[in-house]
């Protein structure tokens, strides 16, 4: 398999990717919250596998016929990617006793799965970037949040 990206890089896009994804689960996993360091670094692998294969397949494709290359579009995968991470995202929110739950856990998985892609793409800087800006957003917002009035009664949820 002839592939157009060195072994080497593609080594180098997977581990930025897991160690991008663990930055964000740390914190996660710090805060004891359902997904955690692993959670976060599967996804995204997962979502910076998916980027290599996309990429794969399409300069594979590409260099066997002009006419299939120009029915290809790499942006599904990227829909495909959003989706299936959404819908994991969704499992991880909880409704119980009129309180939601998990909602930043949730965010928390939609927004590694891109920053696999991203390392999977080759965007370190902007992986790097997005992940510092994430990590200080799930910590830094924390704090804050401790120091905002709470409710003494959680909201209603609409039924």
């Amino acid at each position: 398999m002839d592939l157009s990206i060195s072994p080497a890089e593609i080594a180098l896009r997977l581990v930025l990717a897991i160690v991008f994804g663990g930055l964000v689960g740390f914190e996660r996993e710090y805060k004891m919250k359902s997904a955690g360091l692993r959670t976060h670094m599967m996804v995204a692998l997962g979502a910076a596998t998916f980027t290599l294969v996309a990429m794969e397949l399409f300069a594979r494709i590409s260099a066997t016929s002009a006419d299939v290359a120009a029915r290809v579009d790499p942006m599904r995968l990227v829909q495909g990617i959003i989706g299936g991470i959404g819908f994991l995202g969704a499992g991880s929110i909880i409704q119980a006793r009129g309180r939601v739950a998990g909602l930043t856990t949730a965010g928390s998985l939609w927004f590694v799965g891109s920053v696999g892609m991203a390392a999977g793409a080759g965007y370190y800087v902007l992986a790097l970037l997005a992940v510092t800006a994430g990590v200080l957003v799930l910590a830094g917002f924390a704090l804050l949040e401790r120091h905002l009035p709470q409710r003494d009664d959680p909201p209603e949820i609409d039924q």
